[in-house]
C-alpha cells in the first residue's frame, strides 16, 4: 500500500492535475492563479469561512437547504428563491447523479433534454459540464456564501471547477462519500482521490483564500450510531488538515433522541481537536453541521414539519453553528422551492426561539457524552494501532478488519457486520457489535439499554427491532415498538 497520510508531493499532485483537467472539455478553463485572484475580489460576506467563524463566536445556529437543478438560469432562480423567500444564511449547489460518478457525457444529455422539455432532467447541477464561468456567475449573483454538495468518490475534477468558479465551501470526503454512497469503489483509492481535493483547498489556503471544507457527517443516515461517524468524521477532519486545510466543519445526522444528540453534536469538535492535536497539527478551526433526520419522513406536511422541527430544536440546543434543513415534501421527492422556503424558515423560527436557551448537564446527558467519548476513542485509538500511526493507511485497515462498520452500506469494502437499534428512550445502540473495538463494559451498556426496550415491549431484541426502527419516524413514532 503506496497510501499515506503525509502532504501530497507537489510532482504527484502535478502529473494528476494534468490528467484530472483533461477529463472534460471545460478543465482546460482552470487557471489557479487567476482563480486566486478572483476569490481575492470577492467580498468577505461570501465566503463561507469567514460567516461560520462569525457564527461560532456569536454562538448562533445557520440555516442551510440542499437544492439543485440542471440548467443554470433555473438554478440561479431557485437559489436565489431560496435566500430570499426561504431567508437561507447559505446556499448550496447539489451536484447531479451523472457528475457524481463522472458520466459527464450524460450529464450533458440531461442538459440537453431539459432544454428540450423546459424542466430539470437531472436532480442537480451539472457543475462540470457548465464550466467555470457559469459557477461565477451563480457566485456573482447571490448575497450569501454558497456550497458544492454531492457524493462523490472521484470529486477531483468538480473541485477543480468549482473553486475555481468562487465556491467557498466542498462538502465530502474519500470515506463518507464512499461508504454510503458506492459499491465498488475501494477506501484506498477514494482517500487518495479525497486527498488531491484536500492538496487543492490546502494550496488556495497558502495564497490566502480560505475555502471550507465539510466531510458528510451522517453517512447513511439510517441508525448510525454517534461513536462510527464520530470516528469516519474525525478520520477525514485527520486526512483533510494534513493536507492543508484550516477551515473543517464536521458533521453529524440526527439520530432523534434528544440527549443523545445534543451530546453528539457537543463531542464531535472536542474529539476533532483532541486527534488532531494529539497527531501533531495545531493550525485548523473546527465548526459543526447538524443534518436533520435523513431517514424516512411522513408524507402528511404537517407530521413532516414536526420531523423538520425536532431536528431544528436539537441542532439550536447543540449549538450546532450550522443546520442542514429537510423539506415537508421530504417523502414525495423533490420539493419544489416553496415548499424547500417554508422548511428552512420553519428551522429558523425554532433556531430564533431556542438561541439564548441551553439544555442544562444532567446525569443522563453526562453519561452520553461519556459512552460516545469512549466508544469514538476506542475506534480512533485502533484505527491509529492498525495504521501504525498513519490514519490513512489505518482507515483502509480499520475497513477491512470491521473497526469501522457503517450500518446498512452499500460498499463491498465495509463490514456489514453491526446492527443498531433504538433504546426505549429512542437513542441509538448497537444491537450487534461485529468488530467494534468496544471494551465489555461499552457492550453491556448496549446490551442493558436493549434488553430494557426488549422487557418493556415484551419481546426479545431481534433483527425486527431494526427494522421497525427503520419505518418507525415515517410513521408518526421514534421507536419502532410493535403494535398493541
Amino acid at each position: 500500500m503506496d497510501l499515506t497520510n503525509r502532504m501530497m508531493e507537489p510532482e504527484e499532485f502535478a502529473r494528476q492535475r494534468q490528467e484530472v483537467l483533461n477529463q472534460w472539455a471545460t478543465g482546460r478553463d482552470v487557471d489557479f492563479e487567476e482563480a486566486v485572484a478572483y476569490h481575492k475580489s470577492l467580498p468577505r460576506s461570501k465566503n463561507f469561512t469567514y460567516k461560520l467563524a462569525e457564527g461560532k463566536a456569536r454562538g448562533i445556529t445557520f440555516a442551510q437547504p440542499r437544492a439543485g437543478v440542471a440548467l443554470l438560469n433555473e438554478h440561479l432562480e431557485l437559489l436565489r428563491f431560496l435566500e430570499e423567500e426561504g431567508e437561507a444564511d447559505f446556499l448550496p449547489t447539489t451536484i447531479d447523479s451523472y457528475t457524481r460518478q463522472n458520466r459527464y457525457a450524460e450529464a450533458q444529455t440531461g442538459i440537453d433534454e431539459s432544454r428540450l422539455v423546459g424542466r430539470s432532467m437531472l436532480n442537480g447541477f451539472p457543475a462540470v459540464n457548465h464550466g467555470v464561468s457559469a459557477c461565477r456567475r451563480l457566485i456573482e449573483h447571490l448575497k450569501v456564501p454558497v456550497q458544492v454538495r454531492h457524493g462523490t468518490p472521484d470529486a477531483r475534477l468538480l473541485a477543480e471547477i468549482t473553486l475555481a468558479g468562487g465556491f467557498t465551501a466542498y462538502e465530502g470526503g474519500g470515506i463518507s462519500y464512499n461508504i454510503p454512497y458506492a459499491k465498488d469503489v475501494s477506501i484506498e483509492k477514494s482517500i487518495k482521490y479525497w486527498q488531491y481535493v484536500d492538496r487543492l483547498v490546502g494550496m488556495y489556503e497558502e495564497k490566502g483564500v480560505s475555502i471550507n471544507r465539510e466531510p458528510f457527517g451522517p453517512l447513511t443516515g439510517t441508525l448510525v450510531p454517534p461513536s462510527v461517524s464520530h470516528g469516519v468524521a474525525v478520520i477525514e477532519g485527520v486526512l483533510a488538515v494534513a493536507q492543508g486545510v484550516r477551515s473543517l466543519t464536521l458533521g453529524y445526522g440526527q439520530c432523534g433522541n434528544l440527549l443523545q444528540d445534543v451530546a453528539a453534536i457537543r463531542t464531535l469538535p472536542l474529539l476533532a481537536a483532541e486527534y488532531l492535536n494529539k497527531l501533531g497539527y495545531a493550525d485548523f478551526d473546527i465548526t459543526t453541521v447538524f443534518h436533520q433526520w435523513m431517514g424516512g419522513f411522513p408524507q402528511d406536511e404537517a407530521k413532516a414539519y414536526g420531523v423538520i422541527s425536532w431536528g431544528a430544536a436539537a441542532a439550536a440546543l447543540g449549538k450546532a453553528t450550522k443546520v442542514i434543513v429537510k423539506s415537508p415534501h421530504e417523502a414525495l421527492g423533490i420539493p419544489t422551492k416553496e415548499a424547500n422556503a417554508a422548511g428552512i424558515r420553519t428551522t429558523k423560527q425554532i433556531l430564533n426561539m431556542l438561541k439564548d436557551q441551553s439544555l442544562p448537564m444532567t446525569e443522563e446527558l453526562a453519561l452520553e457524552e461519556k459512552m460516545i467519548r469512549e466508544e469514538t476513542r476506542a475506534i480512533l485509538d485502533r484505527t491509529l494501532d492498525l495504521g501504525e500511526g498513519d490514519m490513512a493507511v489505518g482507515a483502509v485497515r480499520a475497513f477491512q478488519a470491521g473497526v469501522i462498520d457503517v450500518p446498512f452500506a452499500p460498499s463491498r469494502y465495509n463490514g456489514g457486520r453491526i446492527l443498531p437499534a433504538r433504546d426505549s428512550q429512542g437513542a441509538v445502540r448497537v444491537l450487534e457489535f461485529g468488530n467494534l473495538p468496544f471494551s465489555e463494559e461499552i457492550k453491556e451498556f448496549h446490551r442493558e439499554r436493549i434488553a430494557r426496550r426488549g422487557r418493556d415491549e415484551g419481546r426479545e431484541p431481534s433483527f425486527q427491532m431494526v427494522i421497525d426502527d427503520i419505518y418507525a419516524i415515517g410513521k408518526g413514532m421514534l421507536v419502532g415498538r410493535p403494535r398493541s
